[in-house]
């Protein structure tokens, strides 16, 4: 038969009394909902699987007979109500408002900007981490009824869909979306048209039409070029995630920054908190300049202005990690800016400025454009406060700006349904409302131990068959052999999960180690194939297709996987993804996390893995560096201790391998298989709760946006109305202050007139007096402060006492005199520095322009 073959979708028309699920298809509600979910499943189990767990996709295959029928049964219709009702009751009050009341305005919005957002996969436009936080952060602030604005970028191809060879070599896949399929819905005006938003790149202007996905009650604005008025070049903008040339990377970012910041101003949407979740959309900093500037505002003031409301956050522990592009690039997109914004190409050039460096550095931008910033752990925020020291010269880096929020997980999404009605039983209902209080997890303990082995076990076996599915299918696509796959599956057996079972899965990059397992072969065989003690290790993960050495990595698991004696126990699992990720963090018994310390800024999976009974076996790094707490009644997991500084890259692994054996060898599979009568080990279950209890009050994503409203969202949307009002009032008079500071600081000076006391009776005090040039400075403009401490700490790291004194009286030479009158609070050898640095009461961190001299 020949001739053309034409294609036609026939989509099912809904019945009346189904009409809800259409609204409930277009709401990500669903992707953290479980009963949502299982509406849909009960309809069609294969189709909810073939159809990616997608409602929207669902409900256009959907078959018309068995929707006729179900619209006639009165029990699905009866759960469709109940669902209908709780999805009303949400959204006219949020699960967590009640509980967690914030302080913001009628008129107070918040605008959070990020490359990628990751729910669900049934809206692919994330690659990992970032995006999943991304994620998870809109659906805490949709859950405590925040004022709340996600911008970001529809992606045709999303992340690639991975397949592997027999051996190990990564295929990267990617598929264009069908819009029609995806939880989106194109934003429109007064007029029902189409909203468009033109951004101006070299010769040319590119419409962006801007798409809505609703989050709960928070809106996600995505713009999209891929427009038949733009050409091909400008259509590719939006294609990929993370994709094209150096030219695709900074057009993406113009429109995510740019483009963002004007999409919101076409809503008629005025954010008082704006939030760069990465350096990705800094540029936002200079449309909000510019727009400043055109209505008359002096650059210098605009800046002010504009950073008094931004928050950043890095999620960078390495400096060649953070976003730059050349000189010669950046006046190619923005020298018709530097006009627009007053200022010239040299001062634009600056604010993305690195020492010794030419390239224009997105996260300079960022920092400089903002005045709260974080980093993502305690340990990343000092990491990040030592890359970013270059922007406050003379200030030590544990003193500078840089602060930190570490990162939480969504606990609904993550927490697998199994546990649910467990926890309503034993916490109380209502449980999930108190998430963030120690007290409401003590209940943990009072579940029995056998009812809480049985649910892990029913996660483990719902873990293994997923695993046996996709092993099997990967098998059979590379033309393996049936006896083959029978060794392969041996130990992933749904019906008998007894078997330890680690896991460790995420993006293969070279700093992760996941091939750090493998450093001594021979000691790992022995821990892990003793007959009455087996071990079965699950690796999932992608490497970014570029990423040369992290595919390399995935290459050397399969190879150790195929050895003989390894062959069963080490698997490796293909397309990893957000169902996967669910399915591995709830079932495994050990998370395993072995990045190199410091550059694991966060990390996420640990805490989604440890809310599910998992234990983690990490290195202290990242958030496990305050999750790990050896002092209760049991550990809730085990640490590996970075190995100290000045080993080499060979002899740093070989210790911290040599860590992870001894712990598996003599702590973890011991104590696992240590089984009592009932078949389970008493002191793994003790640990298991231990795990639940401690990590899930403080890394759920609840306490982390609670600590994003304390920390800075709250200061900034104050900070921004103080500098906004009265004609920019405060903006103008803090930019002519720092101008005539940064001019006159470089000859400021202080000396002692006095002798130093060399000891003093406990109660005295020292009397200190000093002259110091001010060199035009009027004594207001200063602080002079002494800061005790024990010998050979820094000063202003931990001092135990401190008085500031504004200079007073003159001498004849031009210098002013000032007297600080200091009584120690502590006996014994003390150590005290004195330093002078500018003060000004508007300022939004007493150390944010960087400048101090120390006598």
């Amino acid at each position: 038969m020949t001739g053309t073959v034409y294609t036609l979708e026939v989509n099912p028309q809904i019945p009346e009394r189904l009409a809800q699920l259409e609204d409930l298809a277009n709401n990500l509600w669903y992707s953290w909902d479980r009963p949502t979910q299982g509406l849909f499943a009960s309809l069609s189990h294969p189709l909810w699987k073939a159809t990616n767990h997608n409602p929207k996709a669902f409900l256009k295959r959907a078959d018309q007979k068995r929707l006729e029928a179900t619209a006639e049964n009165p029990v699905f219709i009866g759960a469709l109500n109940r669902v209908a009702s709780a999805f009303e009751t949400y959204h006219e009050t949020p699960a967590m408002a009640h509980v967690h009341g914030h302080p913001f305005k009628p008129d107070d919005l918040i605008a959070y900007f990020c490359a990628e957002f990751g729910f669900h996969e049934s809206l692919p436009i994330y690659s990992g981490g970032l995006g999943i936080l991304a994620g998870d952060h809109c659906k805490a602030a949709s859950d405590m009824g925040l004022p709340f604005i996600g911008i970001g970028l529809l992606y045709r191809q999303g992340y690639f869909q991975q397949t592997l060879t027999a051996d190990g070599h990564q295929q990267a896949t990617y598929n264009d979306s069908d819009f029609d399929d995806l939880p989106i819905s194109p934003v429109l005006n007064g007029e029902g048209n189409e909203v468009l938003v033109p951004v101006e790149f070299p010769g040319r202007i590119v419409q962006a039409k801007l798409w809505e996905v609703k989050v709960g009650h928070v809106r996600l604005i995505l713009l999209d070029t891929w427009l038949p008025q733009n050409s091909d070049q400008d259509r590719e903008i939006t294609h990929r995630l993370y994709g094209g040339d150096k030219n695709t990377r900074i057009e993406q970012e113009i429109l995510l920054g740019v483009g963002g910041a004007r999409a919101l101003a076409a809503l008629g949407l005025k954010p008082t908190v704006w939030h760069v979740n990465e350096g990705h959309a800094a540029f936002l900093i200079l449309e909000r300049i510019r727009s400043l500037v055109k209505g008359g505002l002096p650059y210098a003031a605009a800046l002010e202005a504009v950073a008094s409301n931004v928050v950043f956050t890095t999620h960078t522990p390495v400096p060649a990690g953070h976003d730059h592009f050349p000189e010669e690039m950046m006046r190619h997109y923005f020298s018709g800016w530097c006009h627009d914004l007053g200022m010239s190409c040299e001062q634009l050039m600056a604010l993305g400025a690195e020492p010794g460096k030419t390239d224009f550095n997105m996260t300079s931008l960022a920092l400089r454009g903002s005045r709260h910033h974080n980093g993502v752990s305690r340990i990343h925020g000092d990491v990040s406060a030592d890359i970013c020291r270059y922007l406050w010269p003379q200030i030590q880096p544990a003193e500078n700006p840089m602060d930190y929020v570490t990162n939480g997980v969504h606990l609904p999404t993550f927490l697998a349904q199994e546990w649910s009605e467990t926890f309503e039983r034993y916490l109380g209902i209502g449980w999930q409302e108190r998430q963030t209080e120690p007290a409401n997890w003590h209940g943990i303990n009072l579940i029995p131990d056998t009812t809480f082995w049985s649910i892990r076990q029913q996660l483990k076996s719902k873990l293994l068959k997923l695993v046996r599915e996709r092993i099997r299918e990967q098998h059979l696509r590379n033309q393996g052999s049936p006896a083959h796959l029978d060794r392969l599956l041996k130990y992933a057996d749904p019906d008998n999960p007894n078997i330890l079972t680690i896991g460790f899965a995420r993006r293969f990059a070279t700093y992760k180690r996941a091939a750090l397992l493998f450093q001594d072969p021979t000691w790992l065989r022995e821990i892990i194939t003793q007959a009455n003690r087996p071990v079965l290790f699950l690796f999932a993960g992608k490497a970014h297709p570029a990423d040369h050495p992290g595919q390399e990595i995935i290459r050397k698991i399969a190879q150790m996987a195929r050895l003989p004696e390894f062959e069963g126990r080490i698997l490796l699992v293909e397309g990893y993804d957000l169902h996967l990720s669910r399915s591995l963090v709830a079932g495994v018994d050990v998370w395993l996390n072995n990045p190199i310390y410091p550059l694991e800024a966060s990390g996420t999976s640990g805490m989604k893995a440890a809310m599910n009974g998992a234990l983690n076996l990490s290195v202290l790094d990242g958030w496990w560096g305050e999750g790990y707490d050896d002092t209760g009644e049991a550990l809730n997991g085990w640490a590996i201790k970075p190995a100290p500084a000045h080993l080499t890259e060979t002899q740093r692994d070989d210790e911290e391998a040599r860590t992870l054996y001894e712990i598996l060898q003599d702590q973890v599979i011991p104590t696992y298989y240590r089984t009592g009568p009932m078949g389970y080990s008493p002191e793994w279950v003790a640990m298991s709760k231990a795990s639940i209890a401690t990590i899930s009050p403080r890394f759920n994503v609840i306490r982390m946006v609670s600590e994003y409203v304390k920390k800075f969202y709250a200061p900034a949307a104050a900070h921004g109305r103080r500098y906004y009002s009265e004609n920019f009032a405060t903006a103008r008079q803090v930019a002519d202050w720092k101008a005539r500071v940064r001019a006159a600081w470089p000859g400021v000076r202080l000396h002692r007139l006095d002798s130093p006391e060399r000891r003093l009776k406990f109660g005295g005090s020292v009397r200190i007096e000093l002259a110091v040039q001010l060199n035009g400075l009027s004594p207001e403009d200063v602080t002079i402060e002494a800061l005790f401490g024990r010998p050979g700490r820094k000063a202003g790291m931990a001092a135990s006492a401190t008085t500031r004194s504004p200079a007073t009286a003159s001498t004849s030479n031009g210098e002013s005199l000032a007297t600080l009158a200091l009584t120690p609070e502590l006996c014994g050898k003390l150590e005290y520095r004195i330093r002078i640095f500018p003060t000004n009461a508007s300022l939004i961190h007493k150390f944010e322009t960087g400048l101090m001299v120390w006598l």
